[in-house]
Protein backbone atom coordinates (compact mmCIF):
# COMPACT_ATOMS: atom_id res chain seq x y z
CA UNK A 1 0.00 0.00 0.00
CA UNK A 2 2.73 2.63 0.53
CA UNK A 3 4.34 1.56 -2.30
CA UNK A 4 1.54 2.23 -4.03
CA UNK A 5 0.75 5.66 -2.20
CA UNK A 6 4.24 6.85 -3.22
CA UNK A 7 4.05 5.91 -6.70
CA UNK A 8 0.88 8.43 -7.00
CA UNK A 9 2.55 10.65 -4.98
CA UNK A 10 4.83 11.32 -7.80
CA UNK A 11 2.82 12.25 -10.30
CA UNK A 12 2.59 15.73 -11.26
CA UNK A 13 -0.91 17.24 -11.70
CA UNK A 14 -0.53 19.68 -14.55
CA UNK A 15 -0.11 23.09 -14.46
CA UNK A 16 -2.26 24.76 -17.02
CA UNK A 17 -4.87 22.96 -19.59
CA UNK A 18 -3.84 21.34 -22.60
CA UNK A 19 -3.52 23.67 -25.55
CA UNK A 20 -5.49 23.45 -28.39
CA UNK A 21 -2.85 21.49 -30.28
CA UNK A 22 -2.59 19.20 -27.81
CA UNK A 23 -5.98 18.50 -27.62
CA UNK A 24 -6.49 18.11 -31.65
CA UNK A 25 -3.59 15.75 -32.03
CA UNK A 26 -4.61 13.72 -29.12
CA UNK A 27 -8.28 13.34 -30.50
CA UNK A 28 -7.20 12.85 -33.75
CA UNK A 29 -4.23 9.81 -32.81
CA UNK A 30 -7.36 8.49 -30.48
CA UNK A 31 -9.36 8.63 -33.70
CA UNK A 32 -7.16 6.94 -35.98
CA UNK A 33 -6.41 4.54 -33.67
CA UNK A 34 -9.99 3.61 -33.84
CA UNK A 35 -9.72 3.00 -37.78
CA UNK A 36 -6.98 0.88 -37.15
CA UNK A 37 -8.75 -1.05 -34.87
CA UNK A 38 -12.20 -1.36 -36.99
CA UNK A 39 -10.79 -2.29 -40.39
CA UNK A 40 -14.26 -2.31 -41.91
CA UNK A 41 -14.07 1.53 -41.72
CA UNK A 42 -10.80 1.58 -44.03
CA UNK A 43 -12.73 -1.02 -46.10
CA UNK A 44 -16.15 0.13 -46.36
CA UNK A 45 -14.00 3.86 -47.42
CA UNK A 46 -11.90 1.72 -49.86
CA UNK A 47 -14.51 -0.08 -51.24
CA UNK A 48 -17.43 2.35 -52.03
CA UNK A 49 -14.32 4.22 -54.08
CA UNK A 50 -13.49 1.15 -55.82
CA UNK A 51 -16.96 0.37 -56.95
CA UNK A 52 -17.41 3.78 -58.22
CA UNK A 53 -14.93 3.55 -60.22
CA UNK A 54 -15.26 -0.01 -61.71
CA UNK A 55 -18.99 0.68 -62.40
CA UNK A 56 -18.16 3.88 -64.26
CA UNK A 57 -15.09 2.81 -65.81
CA UNK A 58 -16.61 -0.56 -67.40
CA UNK A 59 -20.06 -0.11 -67.46
CA UNK A 60 -20.60 3.34 -68.53
CA UNK A 61 -17.54 4.74 -69.76
CA UNK A 62 -18.29 3.39 -73.11
CA UNK A 63 -21.50 5.03 -73.64
CA UNK A 64 -20.04 8.69 -72.40
CA UNK A 65 -17.62 10.69 -74.77
CA UNK A 66 -15.01 12.75 -73.43
CA UNK A 67 -13.57 14.02 -76.78
CA UNK A 68 -9.96 13.46 -77.12
CA UNK A 69 -9.55 12.64 -73.53
CA UNK A 70 -10.01 9.07 -72.97
CA UNK A 71 -12.44 8.25 -70.22
CA UNK A 72 -10.63 6.62 -67.74
CA UNK A 73 -8.13 9.70 -67.61
CA UNK A 74 -11.73 11.82 -67.41
CA UNK A 75 -12.69 9.80 -64.08
CA UNK A 76 -10.08 8.99 -62.05
CA UNK A 77 -9.23 12.70 -61.12
CA UNK A 78 -12.78 13.37 -60.35
CA UNK A 79 -12.96 10.62 -57.64
CA UNK A 80 -9.60 11.03 -56.48
CA UNK A 81 -11.21 15.30 -55.97
CA UNK A 82 -14.35 13.99 -54.24
CA UNK A 83 -13.39 10.97 -52.20
CA UNK A 84 -14.56 12.93 -48.90
CA UNK A 85 -17.92 12.78 -50.16
CA UNK A 86 -17.96 9.25 -50.14
CA UNK A 87 -16.86 9.02 -46.71
CA UNK A 88 -18.14 7.82 -43.56
CA UNK A 89 -17.25 10.72 -41.32
CA UNK A 90 -20.47 11.69 -40.90
CA UNK A 91 -21.22 8.65 -39.31
CA UNK A 92 -17.69 8.36 -37.00
CA UNK A 93 -18.85 11.62 -35.76
CA UNK A 94 -22.95 10.70 -34.89
CA UNK A 95 -21.29 7.51 -33.05
CA UNK A 96 -18.89 10.07 -31.40
CA UNK A 97 -22.15 11.96 -30.23
CA UNK A 98 -24.09 8.97 -29.20
CA UNK A 99 -21.74 7.12 -26.90
CA UNK A 100 -20.94 10.05 -24.73
CA UNK A 101 -17.43 10.35 -25.98
CA UNK A 102 -18.28 14.51 -27.20
CA UNK A 103 -19.77 14.57 -23.38
CA UNK A 104 -16.70 13.48 -21.75
CA UNK A 105 -14.69 15.21 -24.15
CA UNK A 106 -16.94 18.97 -22.95
CA UNK A 107 -16.28 17.98 -19.50
CA UNK A 108 -12.35 18.16 -19.37
CA UNK A 109 -10.97 21.52 -19.24
CA UNK A 110 -9.96 21.52 -23.08
CA UNK A 111 -10.61 23.43 -26.10
CA UNK A 112 -14.13 22.77 -27.51
CA UNK A 113 -13.15 23.65 -30.90
CA UNK A 114 -10.00 21.56 -30.88
CA UNK A 115 -11.68 18.24 -30.65
CA UNK A 116 -13.79 19.29 -33.72
CA UNK A 117 -10.18 19.93 -35.37
CA UNK A 118 -8.63 17.00 -34.17
CA UNK A 119 -11.25 14.71 -35.78
CA UNK A 120 -11.15 16.64 -38.68
CA UNK A 121 -7.76 15.82 -38.82
CA UNK A 122 -8.24 12.20 -38.42
CA UNK A 123 -11.46 12.26 -40.78
CA UNK A 124 -8.70 13.94 -43.76
CA UNK A 125 -6.81 11.22 -43.07
CA UNK A 126 -9.14 8.66 -43.74
CA UNK A 127 -10.30 10.45 -46.76
CA UNK A 128 -6.80 10.62 -48.21
CA UNK A 129 -6.91 6.72 -48.00
CA UNK A 130 -9.76 5.95 -49.94
CA UNK A 131 -7.94 8.89 -52.67
CA UNK A 132 -4.79 6.55 -52.41
CA UNK A 133 -7.08 3.25 -53.18
CA UNK A 134 -8.92 5.09 -55.77
CA UNK A 135 -5.41 6.03 -57.57
CA UNK A 136 -3.65 2.91 -57.34
CA UNK A 137 -6.96 1.34 -58.63
CA UNK A 138 -7.24 3.86 -61.32
CA UNK A 139 -3.64 3.23 -62.62
CA UNK A 140 -4.38 -0.80 -62.61
CA UNK A 141 -7.65 -0.07 -65.40
CA UNK A 142 -5.47 2.35 -67.30
CA UNK A 143 -4.89 5.83 -66.00
CA UNK A 144 -2.34 8.01 -66.58
CA UNK A 145 -0.83 11.44 -66.15
CA UNK A 146 0.20 13.28 -68.75
CA UNK A 147 0.75 16.42 -67.22
CA UNK A 148 4.47 15.69 -65.73
CA UNK A 149 5.38 15.35 -61.73
CA UNK A 150 4.91 18.96 -60.75
CA UNK A 151 1.54 19.09 -61.89
CA UNK A 152 0.69 15.31 -60.34
CA UNK A 153 2.01 16.76 -56.77
CA UNK A 154 0.08 19.70 -57.28
CA UNK A 155 -3.26 17.78 -57.99
CA UNK A 156 -2.74 15.54 -54.84
CA UNK A 157 -2.23 19.13 -52.70
CA UNK A 158 -5.65 20.07 -54.15
CA UNK A 159 -7.22 16.51 -53.36
CA UNK A 160 -6.02 16.96 -49.45
CA UNK A 161 -7.15 20.47 -49.38
CA UNK A 162 -10.52 18.85 -50.89
CA UNK A 163 -10.08 16.74 -48.42
CA UNK A 164 -9.75 18.84 -45.58
CA UNK A 165 -12.90 20.68 -46.53
CA UNK A 166 -15.31 17.88 -47.08
CA UNK A 167 -14.14 16.02 -43.89
CA UNK A 168 -16.03 19.78 -41.88
CA UNK A 169 -18.83 18.55 -44.04
CA UNK A 170 -19.09 15.17 -42.68
CA UNK A 171 -18.65 16.08 -39.23
CA UNK A 172 -21.71 18.46 -39.19
CA UNK A 173 -23.60 16.38 -41.15
CA UNK A 174 -22.57 14.02 -37.84
CA UNK A 175 -23.78 16.37 -35.34
CA UNK A 176 -27.16 17.01 -37.30
CA UNK A 177 -28.00 13.43 -37.75
CA UNK A 178 -29.06 12.39 -33.82
CA UNK A 179 -27.74 8.63 -34.89
CA UNK A 180 -25.40 6.75 -36.85
CA UNK A 181 -28.37 4.99 -38.74
CA UNK A 182 -29.24 8.98 -39.70
CA UNK A 183 -25.65 10.15 -40.41
CA UNK A 184 -25.84 7.20 -43.09
CA UNK A 185 -28.40 7.97 -44.59
CA UNK A 186 -28.17 12.16 -44.45
CA UNK A 187 -24.92 11.34 -46.17
CA UNK A 188 -26.87 10.75 -49.18
CA UNK A 189 -28.03 14.17 -49.37
CA UNK A 190 -24.21 15.33 -50.83
CA UNK A 191 -24.51 13.08 -54.34
CA UNK A 192 -26.32 15.51 -55.97
CA UNK A 193 -23.60 17.77 -55.57
CA UNK A 194 -21.29 14.57 -57.21
CA UNK A 195 -23.83 14.14 -60.23
CA UNK A 196 -24.95 17.48 -61.17
CA UNK A 197 -21.56 18.47 -61.75
CA UNK A 198 -18.41 17.51 -64.51
CA UNK A 199 -17.26 15.03 -62.03
CA UNK A 200 -18.38 11.63 -64.86
CA UNK A 201 -19.92 13.46 -67.94
CA UNK A 202 -18.90 16.83 -69.59
CA UNK A 203 -21.53 19.53 -68.65
CA UNK A 204 -21.36 20.40 -72.27
CA UNK A 205 -23.85 16.78 -72.42
CA UNK A 206 -26.47 17.89 -70.15
CA UNK A 207 -29.54 20.17 -70.54
CA UNK A 208 -29.16 23.69 -71.25
CA UNK A 209 -31.00 24.65 -68.05
CA UNK A 210 -29.18 22.33 -66.12
CA UNK A 211 -25.78 23.31 -67.43
CA UNK A 212 -25.11 26.74 -65.21
CA UNK A 213 -25.91 24.62 -62.07
CA UNK A 214 -23.41 22.25 -62.96
CA UNK A 215 -20.72 24.80 -63.95
CA UNK A 216 -21.20 26.84 -60.97
CA UNK A 217 -20.98 24.68 -58.17
CA UNK A 218 -17.88 23.65 -56.02
CA UNK A 219 -17.54 19.78 -57.40
CA UNK A 220 -17.24 21.04 -60.78
CA UNK A 221 -14.52 23.37 -60.25
CA UNK A 222 -12.59 21.39 -58.16
CA UNK A 223 -12.62 18.42 -60.18
CA UNK A 224 -11.55 20.80 -63.10
CA UNK A 225 -8.98 21.52 -61.09
CA UNK A 226 -7.68 18.13 -60.45
CA UNK A 227 -8.48 17.24 -63.96
CA UNK A 228 -6.27 20.41 -65.70
CA UNK A 229 -3.04 19.32 -63.64
CA UNK A 230 -3.16 15.86 -64.37
CA UNK A 231 -3.93 15.88 -68.01
CA UNK A 232 -1.78 18.79 -69.17
CA UNK A 233 -1.61 20.44 -71.99
CA UNK A 234 -4.13 22.60 -73.27
CA UNK A 235 -6.81 22.71 -71.26
CA UNK A 236 -8.40 25.74 -72.42
CA UNK A 237 -9.00 23.16 -75.38
CA UNK A 238 -9.45 20.06 -73.25
CA UNK A 239 -11.80 21.05 -70.53
CA UNK A 240 -13.13 24.67 -71.70
CA UNK A 241 -11.05 26.42 -69.19
CA UNK A 242 -7.50 27.04 -68.30
CA UNK A 243 -6.03 25.52 -65.57
CA UNK A 244 -6.13 28.84 -63.67
CA UNK A 245 -9.62 29.32 -63.85
CA UNK A 246 -10.30 26.10 -62.23
CA UNK A 247 -7.88 26.24 -59.36
CA UNK A 248 -8.62 29.29 -58.18
CA UNK A 249 -12.55 28.33 -58.11
CA UNK A 250 -11.64 25.13 -56.48
CA UNK A 251 -9.55 27.35 -53.64
CA UNK A 252 -12.35 29.98 -53.33
CA UNK A 253 -15.03 27.02 -52.73
CA UNK A 254 -12.26 24.81 -50.61
CA UNK A 255 -11.62 27.76 -48.51
CA UNK A 256 -15.95 28.97 -48.44
CA UNK A 257 -17.17 25.31 -47.46
CA UNK A 258 -14.49 24.53 -44.61
CA UNK A 259 -14.91 28.28 -42.99
CA UNK A 260 -18.81 27.85 -43.51
CA UNK A 261 -18.96 24.18 -41.60
CA UNK A 262 -16.38 24.40 -39.41
CA UNK A 263 -17.86 27.71 -37.59
CA UNK A 264 -21.61 25.92 -37.92
CA UNK A 265 -20.07 22.91 -36.54
CA UNK A 266 -18.34 24.20 -33.56
CA UNK A 267 -21.48 25.57 -32.82
CA UNK A 268 -23.81 22.61 -32.65
CA UNK A 269 -21.01 21.10 -30.79
CA UNK A 270 -20.90 23.82 -27.95
CA UNK A 271 -24.75 23.46 -28.15
CA UNK A 272 -25.02 19.35 -28.04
Amino acid sequence: MSRHAGMLSTITPPTHAPTAWATASTYAGRTIRQFVRTPQLLVVNAVTSTMFLLIFRFVFGGAIGTGPVKYVDFLIPALASVSGLFSSGAVGVAEDADTGMFDRMRSLPVPRGAVLLGRAMADTALITWGTFVTLVVGFIVGFRVHGGLLGALAALAFCLLFAAAFAWLQIFLGLIAGSAQAAQGIGFSVFPLIFVSSAYVPVASMPSWLRPIAENQPVTAMVGAVRALVLGGDTQALLGHSMTWFAVRAIGWSIIILVVFATLSTRRFTKL
